[in-house]
C-alpha cells in the first residue's frame, strides 16, 4: 500500500515538517556528490552503527559523542527510493502532527521519537557493524502520533491486488494498524539473523511506540478525529 494524500487539511503550515524534509534532501544530494570511498567513510561516520556505540560505552567514550551518530543518521539515506518513500509518508503524516503539537514541539517529538528508534534498534543487534541510516525510525514515531490523533482520517491509499492496482480510501486508524503489524511480523522474521543488514525494522517499531507513548506530552489541542472508537 503506498499512500498518497490524507483528507485532513493543515491548519497552519507545517514549517517544521517542510524544514525536516528539506534537510534530508539536501543531504542526499550531498551523498550524491561523494566518490564512492568517500561516500562509505561519511556513512560510517555519520550513520549509527550499533558496535561503535557499545564500543564507546565499554570504554567510557562521552555519552554525546557516542550519541551524535545517532542523531546525524536520521538525515542520511541510502538511495532514491529510500529516501523518496520516506519523505512521502512525512510529507502526508507530518504536518498534522505539527498541528497539533505545534512548530517547537513537533521538531522536539521527531527528534526524539529518531532517537528512541535507533536504540530499539540498538538493544535488539547491539554488535551489528552495519550502519543504521535514515529517517524511518522518527517518521514511525510520526505515524505513531497521527494513529492516536486522527485515526477517522481517511488515506488515499495505491492498493495492488496481483496484477490490479486501485486507489481507494482507507481510514488511517486501518493503516496504520497493519503498516504497524507489518513491521512486527518483519522484525521477528528478522531476528533469526540477527547482525546481518537490511532494513531496521526494530526501529520502526521503537519509533511508532515512542509516537504513540509521547502524543500526551507533547499534544497541544486535540485533532479533529481523536476519539478512536467513535464510528467512522
Amino acid at each position: 500500500m503506498i499512500p498518497l494524500k490524507d483528507d485532513i487539511p493543515s491548519e497552519t503550515t507545517p514549517l517544521v515538517n517542510y524544514l525536516l524534509i528539506f534537510v534530508n534532501f539536501v543531504v542526499f544530494f550531498y551523498e550524491l556528490s561523494l566518490s564512492p570511498m568517500a561516500l562509505h567513510h561519511f556513512v560510517y561516520t555519520f550513520g549509527f552503527v550499533p558496535a561503535k556505540f557499545s564500543w564507546a560505552l565499554v570504554h567510557g567514550e562521552p555519552i554525546l559523542s557516542a550519541l551524535l551518530p545517532v542523531f546525524t543518521s536520521m538525515f542520511l539515506h541510502g538511495g532514491w527510493f529510500h529516501i523518496l518513500g520516506n519523505m512521502l509518508f512525512l510529507y502526508i503524516f507530518g504536518d498534522n502532527v505539527e498541528d497539533a503539537m505545534g512548530h517547537f514541539g513537533y521538531f522536539v517529538f521527531y527528534i526524539i521519537s529518531g532517537l528512541v528508534a535507533a536504540l530499539f534498534q540498538y538493544i535488539i543487534s547491539p554488535h551489528s557493524t552495519s550502519p543504521m541510516i535514515g529517517a524511518s525510525g522518527a517518521i514511525a514515531g510520526v505515524l505513531g502520533a497521527y494513529f492516536v490523533l486522527y485515526p477517522r482520517a481517511r488515506i488515499l491509499t495505491l492498493v495492488f491486488f496481483f496484477i490490479f492496482v486501485d486507489v481507494i480510501y482507507i481510514p488511517a486508524f486501518f493503516f496504520l494498524f497493519f503498516w504497524f503489524a507489518f513491521q512486527i511480523i518483519n522484525g521477528s522474521a528478522s531476528l533469526a539473523m540477527a547482525g546481518a543488514g537490511g532494513v531496521a525494522w526494530w526501529a520502526h517499531i521503537g519509533g511508532f511506540v515512542a509516537g504513540v507513548g509521547l502524543v500526551p506530552l507533547f499534544r497541544k489541542k486535540r485533532g479533529p478525529a481523536y476519539e478512536i472508537f467513535r464510528p467512522w
